[in-house]
């Protein structure tokens, strides 16, 4: 267990911040840049959570909440391998497997055969659970694109990448999901739609 004692240390007033299991990086080193963006995902995450709790009860309510709540804990595990300095013990910490990728995999697929085919693609909005599972899905994005440029400089487990990969797919099924059987608003992109005239107010 992780236990924290004090919240600041001040140890990183030099732009410097300390790796899981020793070492120090730069606080724009990529590893951080991963392991923060990660961070911010797993942050976007809880306010799904939130606003997804805020809804009637419901089975369909309180199954996503399960599935959201598995999805921030692989987060925090992700974050904390990120983390973890490249020369650390391997042994230490949580770990992530081929398991965890096929779990999401099979959350995403039984979403899917509930939903109809898309005639066009989606536009962020409609209510705050889709709108955040968007903001989600593209942050998931940047986080897949960092952990790309630091894998080319250290070696990682493939499973995180895979993960994160199918992940952003899964937000973007969740998104239409909750439109589709939970009552949450979408909007479909209309290529080339003309401006509208009637968007003045007032005399």
């Amino acid at each position: 267990m992780v236990r924290i004692n004090k919240v600041y240390t001040k140890a990183g007033d030099k732009g410097e911040t300390s790796l899981a299991y020793g070492g120090r990086v730069s606080k724009d080193n990529l590893r951080v840049e991963a392991y923060g963006t990660v961070d911010e995902l797993n942050s976007i995450v809880g306010l799904v959570r939130a606003f997804n709790l805020e809804k009637p009860e419901s089975e369909r309510r309180d199954k996503l909440e399960i599935i959201l709540q598995t999805i921030q804990q692989r987060l925090f595990d992700i974050g904390s391998i990120l983390a973890t300095a490249p020369e650390a013990d391997k042994q230490k910490g949580p770990k992530l497997s081929e398991s965890n990728v096929q779990w999401l995999e099979q959350v995403i697929d039984a979403m899917n055969e509930e939903l109809k085919p898309l005639d066009s693609f989606t536009l962020p909005g409609g209510s705050p659970v889709n709108a955040f599972l968007h903001q989600a899905r593209t942050v998931c994005r940047r986080a897949e694109r960092e952990i790309v440029r630091l894998r080319r400089e250290e070696e990682l487990d493939p499973n995180i990448l895979a993960y994160i990969n199918r992940l952003s797919d899964a937000l973007f099924v969740f998104s239409r999901w909750t439109a589709s059987t939970m009552g949450e608003k979408e909007f479909l992109w209309q290529p080339g739609k003309a401006d509208p005239e009637d968007w003045r107010w007032g005399g």
